[in-house]
């Protein structure tokens, strides 16, 4: 099983650097949109909707999201509106996380894919394209990207030597308080070297970067809710080793809203 995630994961790192830096960026948008509806399909299953008809629906219904939300936001003041509504929806998620994970209703859950999928498909595609700013767009969206799996991969590592107090034992009773700490000392690593090779204020970058790190922390504990609640293991099969395509995007969905608010709210791109 080990070998298989391995190979999983290499190959899914290749194309993710083919899709950004090979692809033009309009083509990348169209990726995203891709992984986007086939969340939106797996999301399906925590709303219990099963027959292949229902997913379907639901799916179309997201992508058209996709769409009005992708017009909407060519104003810059939409944007940071539709972010800043993101990152309240988070703190929501936090807030449920923390006093009644167990409430939950298949229709709440079918409504609640809309602020996890959308806004990071927006937040995803506009840094992709970002023209102005202190780096191109493909560069901004990896930084991104580095950030959440050196959250993820350090808390893997920190909490498996180290781990002796639960996260949140209702909702994901693998993950430790120690875990946690040991992703953001990642992530402040991270941010520091990004800052180093943009030529970014070190201080400012490794504060935001952990705040970025610890959204990329809720994300991941909403999704394991929402799994818990439907009783799925995984969202998907897709993922030979990983389980589908939102056990690999849970962190980022709740990650890039906070990210790309920042960048764009700072005005340092646009």
């Amino acid at each position: 099983m080990l070998k298989v995630r391995i190979l999983s994961a290499v190959t899914m790192s290749g194309l993710l650097l083919l899709g950004l830096f090979v692809l033009a960026p309009q083509r990348t948008v169209l990726v995203f949109a891709a992984l986007g509806i086939i969340g939106a399909w797996e999301w399906a299953g925590f709303g219990g909707l099963q027959s292949g008809a229902g997913r379907l629906a639901y799916a179309c219904a997201i992508a058209l999201l996709f769409l009005l939300s992708w017009l909407w936001t060519s104003d810059p003041k939409h944007l940071l509106i539709l972010l800043c509504g993101a990152c309240v929806w988070w703190a929501i998620a936090f807030l449920w996380l923390v006093l009644a994970p167990e409430r939950h209703q298949p229709h709440l859950a079918l409504l609640c894919g809309v602020p996890v999928l959308v806004p990071a498909f927006v937040a995803l595609s506009r840094l992709t394209i970002a023209g102005n700013g202190f780096a191109r767009g493909p560069q901004i969206v990896l930084w991104l990207l580095l950030l959440v799996i050196g959250a993820d991969i350090g808390a893997f590592f920190a909490g498996r030597n180290f781990g002796r107090r639960k996260l949140a034992p209702r909702v994901s009773p693998g993950k430790t308080w120690e875990g946690v700490i040991g992703g953001l000392c990642a992530v402040a690593l991270v941010a520091w070297s990004g800052a180093l090779y943009f030529h970014l204020p070190a201080l400012p970058c490794v504060a935001f970067g952990c705040a970025v790190g610890i959204f990329s922390v809720v994300g991941d504990l909403t999704e394991s809710m929402f799994k818990r609640s439907a009783g799925l293991k995984d969202s998907g099969a897709l993922l030979p080793g990983h389980g589908g395509i939102l056990d690999r995007i849970d962190s980022v969905t709740a990650a890039a809203p906070l990210y790309a608010l920042g960048l764009f709210g700072s005005g340092v791109i646009a």
